[in-house]
């Protein structure tokens, strides 16, 4: 919904869930479907306990900032742990899963430099 100024606001619940493996979820919120005109994109993530999501590469880079939860990334390169209020830079063509291996949900809101989701390379498990 446009607002003053030409800000949008866009509600979590208006959004459509992705749904991720174990119950985990996304919502893709800043997107062309929502946002005329925008070049940056924003997501929101809950990954339930146990959840391990296939490996993804992304054409950009990408943001996120944890909400809540610990968990880690698994890379080509070995493991990063994050924890709430960590934030985290993951470079373009960079291999990564998260998994949340603690017994709490893991909350993210993650963001692109790119209008919607950008091109992304999947492959089943990391490493």
């Amino acid at each position: 919904m446009s607002g003053a100024a030409g800000i949008t606001v866009v509600p979590l619940a208006e959004v459509d869930v992705i749904d991720l493996p174990g119950g985990s979820w996304s919502r893709m919120l800043v997107t062309p479907a929502t946002v005329e005109g925008n070049t940056a994109s924003i997501g929101y993530s809950v990954f339930k306990p146990g959840t391990a999501v296939a490996s993804v590469s992304h054409e950009t880079e990408e943001v996120a900032y944890v909400v809540s939860g610990t968990g880690r990334l698994d890379t080509d390169e070995g493991e990063v742990r994050f924890a709430t209020g960590d934030a985290l830079h993951i470079p373009p063509h960079t291999w990564h899963a998260v998994v949340n291996d603690s017994e709490e949900e893991v909350v993210m809101v993650f963001g692109f430099p790119h209008p919607d989701y950008p091109p992304t390379e999947r492959r089943e498990t990391a490493g």
